[in-house]
């Protein structure tokens, strides 16, 4: 039974089977067919991801949030879904791997939020089995909300048919995209292109959302109650304070919720490129997120200015922090894994190296004097400093290693991405 305050929306969770089956694509193309219909679309992410967002957020046309229960905690899941329900049309939340995958997957996050799934399978080679691989997933765990299924690459009307026929009555087709290989969004090693270095995204989305009502029809997600969520307003401990933030295509990896948190707490928030500015705003502290300097090196490494703007704002003991590449930017020199080596700001001893393979993957607790943080690990660089941590994060998983949290004067800075909203208080003090 829903309480009088809770607010409806319709909303489906995109899974798959498997990695690789097309949900960011069929999510975005699902976001822009519904603004084309003149509806609000509010999208979110499963777990710690910040490169589908920026592509999600350029189809739906809004900020872009992350879902996850073990790094921000069910209660602040529920408030955003809360607080989107206010004025969109329709949710989309994209799930990550496969529905079942992780320790807290998909599957748990839909159960928990009481968000129906629609499950995306690739329907190339396949007919009758279409509905036995939708079947088992929707049955594997019976308590799970099941929205029902979307056909990915589909070969033609009546292939179309064809799977629509071999669903269970209960079970509806919500969209049907037909195959085409002009669509697919290209990729690196961390994942998609960002959404800036795709120059015909705006084609390919226009192109996907025309293909999801080309073979059937496009249907609206049922409607979904969200519950109120009583949420303390966060203490104004960043009243007065300037923060720049370093935002540009070597620094784009970073939580909207975290900026969110930031000016919440009264910090006026602004904006430079360390690849093109000669210099940093006027500002109390800095925030440099990850991202991709070691596509930029050379970029990077010519803008001595830039470099020189940073080493002075260290010398006068102004707070930096600094997540993954914002970290790598920090230090001596950065390698690229064609061998080609940068000098960086050198704000911290040591040299960091691009590996073909992943170094660290996963979720991380940080212990720090203001107590729990958590967050997230995901690099393909390998550090070599004489630096001594200052404490190791703790990871989620039993095969990942925890990274060093180096503290320099009132610099601040590691491998890990942390979620502010989780603890705001200590959040504030790498910046106050």
């Amino acid at each position: 039974m829903t309480s009088p305050s809770a607010r409806h929306c319709p909303a489906m969770l995109i899974s798959a089977p498997a990695s690789g089956q097309g949900k960011t694509t069929i999510t975005a193309a699902l976001a822009y067919y519904h603004r084309q219909q003149n509806r609000k679309v509010r999208v979110f992410k499963t777990g710690p991801d910040f490169i589908d967002p920026q592509i999600l957020a350029h189809a739906s046309g809004q900020p872009v949030y992350q879902l996850d229960l073990w790094m921000m905690g069910e209660a602040h899941c529920r408030e955003l879904l809360y607080r989107a329900a206010a004025d969109a049309d329709v949710i989309l939340i994209e799930g990550v791997m496969g529905l079942y995958d992780g320790d807290t997957s998909s599957a748990d996050l839909a159960q928990a939020l009481s968000v129906p799934v629609a499950v995306v399978i690739d329907a190339q080679g396949m007919a009758q089995t279409f509905a036995a691989v939708a079947y088992g997933l929707a049955n594997y765990r019976p308590q799970l909300p099941f929205a029902g299924v979307i056909a990915n690459k589909v070969g033609s009307p009546g292939h179309a048919k064809l799977l629509e026929e071999a669903l269970p009555d209960a079970m509806p087709l919500l969209a049907v995209m037909a195959k085409d290989g002009t669509i697919g969004l290209p990729s690196r090693h961390l994942g998609l292109l960002q959404a800036d270095e795709i120059g015909d995204l705006d084609l390919r989305l226009a192109r996907a959302a025309e293909l999801l009502s080309s073979l059937a029809p496009c249907r609206l997600p049922d409607s979904v109650a969200f519950e109120p969520v009583e949420a303390m307003p966060l203490p104004r401990l960043l009243a007065g304070k300037r923060i720049a933030v370093a935002r540009d295509a070597a620094f784009s990896f970073i939580y909207q919720a975290n900026l969110d948190c930031l000016q919440a707490m009264g910090a006026e928030l602004r904006f430079f490129s360390p690849l093109t500015d000669s210099g940093l705003p006027n500002a109390d502290s800095l925030y440099l997120p990850g991202g991709y300097p070691e596509l930029h090196l050379q970029t990077l490494a010519d803008n001595l200015a830039m470099k020189q703007a940073l080493q002075a704002h260290h010398r006068a003991d102004k707070p930096i922090y600094a997540e993954c590449g914002g970290f790598l930017y920090l230090l001596n020199s950065l390698e690229d894994r064609d061998g080609n080596r940068a000098k960086m700001a050198g704000l911290l001893p040591g040299s960091a190296r691009m590996q073909s393979r992943l170094v660290n993957l996963g979720m991380h607790s940080l212990q720090l004097e203001q107590g729990e943080i958590r967050g997230h690990s995901f690099h393909h660089s390998q550090l070599e400093t004489t630096m001594e941590p200052l404490t190791l994060s703790v990871p989620q998983r039993s095969f990942g290693h925890g990274e060093g949290f180096f503290r320099s004067g009132r610099l601040q800075a590691s491998y890990l991405h942390n979620y502010f909203p989780f603890n705001p208080q200590l959040a504030a003090g790498f910046f106050s």
